[in-house]
């Protein structure tokens, strides 16, 4: 890019500008907001797994997992609606949360929607910690989904904004790492306070303040999104903050495309009824069907109950806790790898390698645990360590494919006046589909047993040849230009209208490099 010129890539321009010290900082704190996610997730499954906690508001649930049984009743031990309500509950306050925090991402910007989030999350850690009664749990694991719904609509559009195209990926996915390096901590955090008795879980659900803090202070000191600014009007600061994050005076292209898609974002009165138009029909099937698959990879049902399955196939209760951190370790390591690879080696081949990858370790689990476990038969220690070494297996794959990449695709794909909507159905059908496997996960393995496995294995066999077949690559591609990638799909270049349908010139070459810009046709 000498001579401060835009190059064109086929249709595709890109920008100047590189990644400075001051984006890289306001990309780490809202990514932060991942760390009220992953801390959850893992925070959850643990405290279920306490004699204490269990005793306290699940009585019949800890007699049935302290019970001796010679039966697949094994299997069962947990499988009670009231412990599923208090794990899920958080998922349907956060689908229903998504949908005001699409409006606010919007209308205030991505900051403050994320300043509500650590607020709300703050609020419910506090109710938790304190809770005397299943109602008060319950009512501190709404406000913690309202916090989840608000932080998952705002941080990931956050971060594809404020990033450069060409680190977009890497950046995005710090999101992701705050989730898995969340998992983590709340796996070390239970198996150190599993001894603290009788208010160990307390503790547990209590610590969920800090990760709140963190956000709070994103929410606080970050700086607004060029793209958000310019949307509200504010164009000047918007440019201030643009030359500021890519380190040049010279944004003028790239601020020129974000004015355009402004202008675009204002005249649209309804983006919800918008997003149904023919050239948004990609996207949304992404947005739909990326989360929802993203949920049946059968990753938040080993996340959620990781303590509680490994205790349900004959791990003792410290053991099961620390195989649950075996795997939080092994999710932030294998998270460090699509960091650093996304940009390189792009979405598609990180997404089929892993469905590859989940399918034969969750086929293999299936195997081990048909043969060698249930009725009078239990795992042997070698047995077990390999059940976790699978697990594992497993957890590294989603970790550098459909982990990041879920949350990374759909939140770069979507125009400007579409996005916070876009966003809003890609955050809300992940919330819904998560809750309804934390909802039925331990009923379905009460009645599947082993074969819960080989239940996620045929969705992971579906959704690899989906993605090899409709999902194109978006690596490198700048977020205002995204348009061009569905044009040159084999499939959804038939749906998606050309420039010239739309009423826009498509950029022309000029001056040995220089694009002059699309125009709209009178």
């Amino acid at each position: 890019m000498a001579g401060g010129h835009v190059m064109a890539v086929g249709p595709i321009r890109h920008y100047e500008g590189r990644t400075t010290v001051y984006v890289a900082l306001a990309c780490i704190l809202a990514a932060s907001g991942g760390l009220i996610f992953g801390y959850d997730i893992g925070i959850s499954g643990g405290v279920t797994a306490m004699d204490d906690f269990l005793t306290k508001f699940f009585p019949t649930v800890e007699r049935n997992k302290n019970r001796v049984s010679s039966s697949d009743s094994d299997y069962c031990k947990y499988n009670n609606q009231g412990l599923q309500a208090f794990t899920s509950s958080l998922y349907l306050a956060a689908l229903v949360a998504s949908f005001f925090a699409s409006f606010t991402t919007r209308l205030l910007g991505r900051k403050i929607t994320m300043l509500i989030a650590g607020l709300s999350f703050l609020c419910g850690a506090t109710l938790n910690a304190a809770a005397q009664d299943l109602a008060m749990l319950i009512l501190g694991r709404i406000l913690l989904g309202v916090g989840v719904g608000f932080a998952n609509q705002a941080v990931p559009l956050y971060l594809s904004e404020m990033a450069p195209a060409k680190l977009r990926g890497g950046l995005n996915i710090m999101f992701q790492l705050a989730i898995t390096i969340g998992i983590l901590c709340a796996n070390l955090i239970n198996y150190g306070t599993n001894k603290a008795t009788p208010w160990g879980w307390r503790l547990s659900l209590g610590l969920a303040a800090v990760p709140a803090i963190f956000l709070t202070l994103g929410g606080l000191i970050c700086p607004e999104t060029p793209n958000s600014l310019i949307e509200r009007g504010h164009l000047e600061k918007g440019r201030a903050v643009l030359v500021k994050i890519r380190g040049t005076e010279n944004v003028t292209a790239e601020y020129e495309d974000m004015l355009e898609a402004s202008e675009i974002a204002n005249q649209v009165k309804h983006p919800f009824r918008n997003i149904l138009q023919r050239r948004n029909r990609p996207q949304v099937v992404m947005a739909l069907l990326i989360p929802f698959f993203q949920q049946f990879t059968g990753i938040n049902a080993i996340m959620f109950y990781a303590p509680v399955l490994f205790s349900t196939i004959g791990f003792g209760k410290n053991a099961s806790l620390y195989s649950a951190v075996i795997t939080g370790a092994v999710n932030v390591v294998a998270t460090l790898v699509s960091l650093a690879s996304v940009d390189k080696w792009g979405r598609r081949i990180l997404f089929l390698e892993g469905g590859i990858q989940m399918f034969v370790s969750q086929i293999l689990i299936a195997i081990i645990l048909a043969v060698k476990f249930g009725g009078d038969k239990t795992l042997t220690k070698g047995e077990a360590t390999g059940v976790v070494i699978l697990v594992c297996v497993y957890v590294a794959a989603f970790a550098w494919s459909w982990g990041p990449l879920g949350w990374l695709v759909p939140s770069e794909i979507f125009p400007l006046e579409t996005r916070s909507a876009g966003q809003a159905i890609t955050v809300s059908t992940n919330m819904l589909f998560t809750f309804v496997v934390a909802q039925a996960f331990l009923t379905i393995l009460c009645h599947f047993k082993y074969g819960i496995f080989l239940f996620f294995a045929g969705w992971v066999v579906i959704m690899t040849v989906f993605t090899s077949l409709f999902l194109p690559e978006t690596k490198g591609v700048p977020i205002e230009e995204m348009i061009h990638v569905w044009r040159q799909h084999w499939f959804w270049k038939k749906i998606v209208p050309s420039a010239e349908e739309m009423g826009i010139k498509p950029p022309t070459v000029v001056n040995g490099g220089d694009v002059e810009k699309p125009k709209q046709v009178s």
